[in-house]
């Protein structure tokens, strides 16, 4: 079975198709002051809004001509700042806090798309799994990358480690899926999808950020030299991409098919795996101050949980002041 629909796993043929092009075949570059934009991850519902602003002309009319260079799982976002191929990224909490306190990074997090990150438990409905102490016993799939913070959570939760049986994720739902295994840890945007396609049985998650561990995700990051110098530029794609959000809230299933053969042509997608990712990211997105609102509450919280996984990080890290200029 392919694993190219997992938020985190990608076919290899799909990404070089991908990354080959900035644009969707037949879209002009628009003419302005030039801004790229480096994605965190290959193109797909997450990304919505920017394709509504670059194909409305919102970047435009801000002045912007902006370049939108897609992500992979073989793309670091904070590398495209760092030696200047990208102006502004989308980027995870954990790698840019930790590359500012252990490298000296120049990052400054100006917005973030995610109120919530869609980090999640994913199991069948059947098993049982209600809550995080419902994963003693339990053998749990989970990639390296989040099995640092999985452990965490599972402490925060009552939860020994040794009670839980761990093992590698290779960002397949078949193991979940026939029962190989009774959870992963993966993206909650499309995975429980696949699975119930797959299996044809209820599947269910758990979010960390409800469990002890909130954080958000897709963070707009900039480095302080793109903040001081060109702080109207970075107001102005944040205010255009709002607008492409606020579009995309209003209607995401249009945008899915407007897009099937263009923005996400290649993606490993169906057309019904985009439109469940669409509707169920948008609660985690938004905020009654509208999208890449972070307010003090949320940096606490994102610094607590950074605390809990042995990473520092303070308030400087954030500057919410461009917000007030949206």
């Amino acid at each position: 079975m392919k694993s190219t629909l997992t938020r985190r796993g990608f076919g290899m043929a799909a990404l070089a198709g991908l990354a080959a092009a900035t644009l969707p075949p037949g879209r002009a570059r628009a003419a302005g002051t030039p801004l790229n934009f480096q994605s965190i991850w290959i193109n797909d519902p997450e990304f919505s809004g920017y394709f509504i602003a670059l194909d409305k002309g919102y970047y435009t009319a801000e002045g912007l001509d902006v370049n939108y260079i897609p992500g992979g799982p073989d793309v670091i976002p904070q590398a495209s700042l760092l030696t200047g191929k990208a102006d502004i990224a989308l980027t995870s909490l954990i790698e840019t806090a930790s590359a500012v306190s252990e490298k000296g990074a120049p990052f400054k997090i100006v917005g973030a798309q995610f109120q919530k990150s869609p980090d999640s438990v994913i199991s069948l409905e059947a098993t049982g799994i209600k809550t995080m102490k419902d994963l003693a016993g339990k053998t749990v799939a989970c990639s390296p990358l989040s099995l640092g913070t999985f452990k965490v959570l599972l402490g925060l939760n009552g939860v020994a480690e040794d009670q839980v049986k761990i093992v590698p994720y290779a960002f397949d739902p078949t193991p979940l899926a026939t029962g190989q295994v009774d959870a992963v840890v993966d993206f909650m945007t499309s995975l429980p999808f696949i699975v119930e396609q797959t299996s044809g049985k209820k599947a269910s998650y758990l979010l960390f950020y409800d469990y002890g561990m909130p954080f958000g995700q897709d963070f707009v990051t900039v480095t302080e030299d793109t903040l001081k110098n060109r702080r109207k530029d970075v107001v102005g794609f944040l205010r255009a991409s709002r607008k492409g959000w606020d579009d995309d809230f209003a209607d995401p299933l249009k945008y899915t098919k407007e897009f099937e053969n263009s923005w996400y042509k290649g993606n490993g997608y169906t057309p019904e795996a985009s439109e469940f990712h669409s509707k169920i990211q948008i609660p985690l997105m938004q905020n009654p101050k509208g999208v890449f609102t972070i307010d003090d509450e949320s940096i606490e919280k994102n610094i607590a949980s950074l605390e809990k996984i042995g990473v520092k990080a303070n308030k400087d890290l954030f500057d919410t002041s461009i917000l007030a200029e949206l």
